[in-house]
């Protein structure tokens, strides 16, 4: 376990929702998304969050695109600036380890990249890659990221991309070196992978109990071991939507009409079963993946999640379709003066003598 006993960062991850208001039908503009943003990384750093994420998507209902996280690194001094996630497999590792390294001088030393293999395809057609390669591609470049970290002059030939033959990759990052996760939304392969690769690893917990994800997290360190590496020094995070609001009923008043609405546009596009409220009931219940209510609530839940899957980080992901502006502000506000506080307290009372309390 990488964190301290009671010690545990809470974080925000967004996908910079542009999606149709559920009542008016009314859509907020990206530039507008955008900007709001800034004003969500400024007051997460304010009110002592550890991080805020940005996605990559490719579609009309998001405004996401890291290069935002170099406009709020300007304006914040504390918080960690992470992808949530860059998808790696359309990607060029060269330009993605160039972007985090300008955000890392930018924030001094606060910027994270977290690769994924994304769960929508857009990217893949846009940038010409086919998804029949859609492992193989993920496999290369991440081998192509790592070695243009670890050293200034890179030579390396693959599949998918141009060969380099002892080229120079410039700017440098101020960390040495740039922290560089793996994302997966539960596949053991990818867990496997990051363990074996020694690097941290976030899974993406959107449906059922996250207890099911201890068998994943223990496949991840069992890799590390068998690696060489040692699990203590490995960070392991979790990834789940939910809010925070004054009062339970407040959150349930504001969540789940946009989560209704949009989660049903990308069933529709995957064949899922209609989101109804009584899916929006199960999975809010105190063992279910959606961490929504009032503070107490939501940090009963993470101080749960910490005892099951020994994670050190946290993310909320605030607002799946669009929510007001001021709504989403106090939602972050409640999370890092009210939940984070909260969290940590129980979690030194629970963890003071080292000894980690595991639920059944």
């Amino acid at each position: 376990m990488a964190t301290a006993a009671g010690k545990m960062e809470i974080g925000i991850s967004t996908f910079l929702e542009a999606t149709p208001d559920p009542v008016t039908g009314q859509r907020i503009s990206h530039a507008e998304r955008l900007r709001n943003a800034i004003e969500e990384m400024v007051l997460a750093d304010e009110v002592g969050l550890d991080v805020y994420g940005v996605g990559e998507h490719h579609r009309p209902d998001y405004a996401c695109s890291a290069v935002v996280l170099a406009a709020g690194a300007s304006r914040t001094k504390r918080i960690r600036l992470t992808s949530a996630v860059s998808i790696l497999s359309s990607d060029d590792p060269v330009r993605v380890f160039q972007d985090f390294a300008t955000l890392d001088g930018l924030s001094n030393g606060r910027a994270e990249i977290m690769a994924g293999r994304g769960s929508f395809i857009e990217s893949f057609p846009l940038f010409g890659y086919s998804l029949q390669d859609y492992d193989e591609l993920f496999e290369e470049k991440l081998d192509l990221l790592l070695k243009i970290r670890e050293a200034e002059h890179v030579t390396w030939s693959g599949k998918h991309r141009p060969a380099i033959r002892n080229l120079g990759v410039y700017p440098r990052p101020v960390q040495q070196p740039l922290p560089v996760w793996i994302a997966t939304g539960g596949n053991p392969e990818s867990a496997i992978r990051a363990g074996t690769l020694g690097l941290p690893v976030c899974f993406a917990i959107i449906g059922g109990m996250p207890e099911r994800f201890a068998p994943l997290v223990e496949l991840y360190r069992e890799a590390a071991r068998r690696a060489g590496h040692d699990p203590a020094r490995l960070k392991v995070a979790t990834h789940s939507h939910g809010f925070v609001a004054d009062t339970k009923e407040r959150a349930d008043e504001l969540f789940f009409p946009p989560t209704q609405f949009q989660m049903n546009v990308i069933g529709r596009e995957r064949g899922w079963p209609p989101y109804t409220r009584e899916t929006y009931e199960a999975a809010k219940s105190l063992r279910g993946a959606l961490y929504v209510g009032d503070p107490e609530y939501v940090a009963e839940k993470i101080v749960l999640l910490r005892q099951n899957l020994g994670i050190d980080r946290f993310f909320l992901h605030i607002n799946v379709g669009t929510m007001p502006h001021k709504d989403v502000l106090r939602a972050i506000e409640l999370l890092g003066t009210k939940v984070a506080p909260l969290v940590r307290k129980e979690l030194k009372r629970l963890e003071g003598t080292g000894n980690r309390e595991r639920n059944p």
